[in-house]
């Protein structure tokens, strides 16, 4: 008899999200509708540059900024995520959202002067994060084994079948998350699946990743533990008892962080900060709070109170 795949009833509550108005569109984006990726520079070099524009404005945004961490379809909010792919699947290329750039393009890694990629081999899964997220360097999470955040969006493995470009921006389902330590940092990694993949509807929760594809979890934890390994570093560990935790554990760590990017961008956390930071760590948030400014400046000047504190998925949280 041919194996017979069942829908499970997904009881994930959508998370709420009002969305601003901007003259005639959204001071930010839901999904990656208005959306086109502009290449600037040559490929396989320290200049080359992804920017992400409005198609009918020709203005620049923010892959972390401006693309709301709510996936909404026709004005409305749905229960998914937006995800912006920084390594598509089966390829090696270190790419990653520059942070500290002006609208925060995506650039490929280097280091002394080399352009970055993974020496293990190509990635299996599409690697990417949550834009309005920030893993708060001052912050240390009680099962994070005593590790601050590592001061970049939150991680994201899609782990379906299509092969998101660079760049790109897709929907999808929250499944868990799985606490890594690398090199002393908490560095947290959340599994999704893009909500249209044809595994999508037998998976709503970690344990449904075991069930419909076994090993896969597995795999990802080893890929984590050993890819440094080609360059001279020892393997990652993982708090929590290597556990991938369920969709619901995710959903707080979520939540944290885009409550600390919010605090980022506003300036809130560098001016609560005191004295009981060391200055390294100031510096770095500084330069970060200053650079989302500059990015957002046309939202804060045209809406001054379009940053309120709402963390709680479950309430009215702002979507920009």
């Amino acid at each position: 008899m041919d194996e017979q795949l069942v829908p499970l009833n997904d009881d994930f509550p959508p998370p709420k999200a009002k969305p601003l108005t901007r003259g005639s569109s959204q001071s930010s984006f839901g999904s990656d509708k208005d959306i086109d990726l502009h290449h600037h520079g040559e490929e396989d070099t320290l200049d080359y540059r992804i920017h992400a524009k409005h198609n009918a404005e020709g203005k620049t945004i923010s892959l972390w900024h401006d693309i709301s961490l709510v996936h909404i379809d026709d004005g409305k909010t749905t229960e998914y995520m937006n995800f912006v792919c920084e390594i598509p699947k089966f390829t090696r290329k270190k790419y990653e959202i520059a942070t500290d750039e002006d609208f925060t393009p995506i650039k490929q890694d280097e280091k002394k002067g080399k352009l970055r990629e993974f020496k293990k081999g190509d990635i299996f899964f599409n690697y990417g994060c949550f834009p309005q997220t920030w893993e708060d360097p001052t912050f240390v999470h009680p099962d994070a084994e005593g590790c601050r955040g590592d001061n970049d969006p939150l991680d994201v493995c899609e782990i379906g079948a299509r092969i998101i470009k660079c760049g790109g921006v897709r929907p999808v389902k929250v499944l868990g998350i799985l606490m890594m330590i690398d090199e002393g940092e908490a560095d947290w990694k959340i599994v999704v699946i893009d909500k249209d993949d044809k595994w999508a509807p037998f998976m709503n929760d970690i344990n449904d990743v075991e069930e419909q594809l076994p090993g896969m979890l597995d795999a990802i934890r080893e890929w984590y533990r050993t890819y440094k390994i080609p360059d001279g570093k020892p393997p990652n560990t993982f708090g929590l008892g290597e556990r991938f935790m369920d969709k619901a554990y995710a959903k707080t760590v979520i939540d944290e962080c885009h409550h600390a990017w919010e605090m980022l961008i506003t300036g809130e956390k560098e001016r609560t900060m005191g004295d009981s930071h060391d200055e390294e760590v100031k510096k770095l948030v500084r330069k970060l709070s200053k650079n989302s400014l500059s990015a957002l400046v046309d939202n804060f000047d045209e809406h001054p109170d379009a940053y309120p504190h709402e963390t709680d998925f479950d309430e009215e949280a702002v979507s920009f």
